[in-house]
């Protein structure tokens, strides 16, 4: 072997490395087949025990980048403040995963619309499975927000959202 061609195939063999560690760290393949399951109680609507909070508005996920399932409430609390609950939520585990209130409509096909308008990000996805409670900010007018994503801050995508029908 020429003495030429080592120090090409050092770069060669670094600059591999390095491309497969980016990789890794943006993308995190293992998630894919990775589940965090969260079965947190229903809060309550008052300071009684068993008491169930006032639903406001219900959904149901549909799939947008992965399959995803499992149902939306705001929940009317004690004091004016709401919760969403995720119920039965199934989807894929992801990077930067977040819950969000989005203003944009739900698409059948595409969810790529629901970063254009205003959101509000409810915080991390605490599980890819299961059953979770997210706080509502005070003064949120859910007329206006009438969308739930789990959102890839990652990749700008919407791995399944479900839109918010008022209850009567």
């Amino acid at each position: 072997m020429s003495r030429t061609k080592r120090p090409v195939r050092w770069i060669t063999a670094a600059v591999i490395v390095v491309a497969a560690a980016v990789g890794l760290y943006l993308f995190q393949p293992w998630r894919l087949v990775t589940t965090d399951r969260v079965d947190e109680a229903p809060p309550a609507a008052t300071g009684q025990q068993g008491a169930a909070a006032k639903p406001l508005a219900t959904g149901s996920f549909i799939s947008h980048e992965h399959d995803t399932s499992g149902s939306v409430e705001v929940q009317q609390l004690e004091g004016g403040k709401a919760t969403l609950r995720l119920t039965n939520l199934r989807t894929s585990d992801g990077p930067a995963l977040h819950v969000w209130l989005s203003d944009q409509p739900v698409k059948q096909a595409d969810g790529g619309n629901l970063d254009d308008g205003k959101h509000i990000d409810l915080g991390s996805l605490k599980g890819n499975e299961g059953n979770q409670n997210y706080v509502i900010p005070a003064g949120t007018d859910l007329n206006k927000f009438s969308t739930v994503t789990i959102w890839c801050e990652r990749f700008s995508a919407s791995f399944g959202a479900a839109e918010l029908k008022q209850r009567a």
